[in-house]
């Protein structure tokens, strides 16, 4: 058992921390902490990435609509979040410092697929499906040669940064987010931050970071307009419903002499 436990341990730190932790019991090893609270976030956004997009997936499946949605935003997003998955992939960058990109990119996927087949497009959807497959094989199952990847990363962030401020401009245009989940948005824009910490930290790779900021930076703008439209939106929809039917009035009882 101690020894499953410290292979654990060995996991979110190196040995020489292990050592000064647990044998040595020195717990304020500045280096250390930062190790492992690096790695810690990491983990804990991978394991919040599996979740990240799903209330809005639901909230398109429930509403059986992606209108707001901009499906240009999406294949940049989604495009995005791939090249920077097999870059830290081919490279062979800890999980922790990209493995939420994974569940990212499935996500992403299934929404340009919804945005289609909502949009009556049910054979491009399909066909989508196929071609996003084919291009994450070709991208990550050693077809691509990581000179490549790094100049498709280089690139990233301004795709990145047009995927995400057409969303915005979108979103300004209608005056509303449309079917935008909030809780998704604020799930996006806090992993975001955080990566910024855990690439600097495990990686060290100024591509990553420089993305992580331009990513932190488009998410801010949409957070803050799903805040801004929030009442907006709650109009809309009680317009929508109609106003409440009148009431009518009592009438009165004739008086006799």
């Amino acid at each position: 058992m101690v020894d499953y436990g410290k292979e654990f341990m060995l996991y979110l730190m190196s040995e020489k921390c292990y050592d000064n932790y647990f044998i040595e019991f020195d717990l304020l090893d500045g280096d250390c902490f930062r190790a492992l609270l690096s790695k810690g976030l990491g983990l804990g956004i991978i394991a919040g990435s599996v979740l990240v997009k799903v209330p809005q997936i639901t909230k398109i499946l429930g509403n059986k609509s992606a209108r707001g949605i901009s499906l240009f935003s999406v294949c940049l997003d989604l495009f995005a979040i791939t090249i920077h998955m097999a870059y830290s992939f081919v490279n062979g960058f800890p999980f922790s410092a990209w493995g939420d990109t994974a569940f990212l990119a499935l996500q992403t996927a299934i929404i340009a697929m919804m945005v289609l087949f909502f949009g009556g497009s049910t054979v491009l959807s399909v066909l989508f499906t196929f071609a996003y497959s084919g291009l994450v094989y070709v991208l990550m199952g050693g077809l691509t040669p990581l000179n490549y990847l790094l100049i498709a990363q280089g690139f990233n962030v301004p795709i990145l940064l047009l995927g995400k401020l057409s969303q915005a401009f979108t979103n300004y245009r209608n005056g509303s987010t449309g079917q935008l989940s909030a809780v998704t948005c604020f799930m996006l824009l806090a992993g975001s931050m955080a990566r910024i910490f855990t690439s600097i930290q495990e990686t060290g790779d100024q591509m990553m970071i420089i993305t992580y900021g331009s990513s932190t930076f488009a998410n801010l703008v949409i957070a803050l307009q799903v805040l801004y439209y929030w009442n907006s939106d709650k109009q809309k929809k009680a317009t929508a419903a109609g106003p409440a039917p009148a009431k009518k009035p009592k009438a009165k009882s004739k008086k006799t002499d």
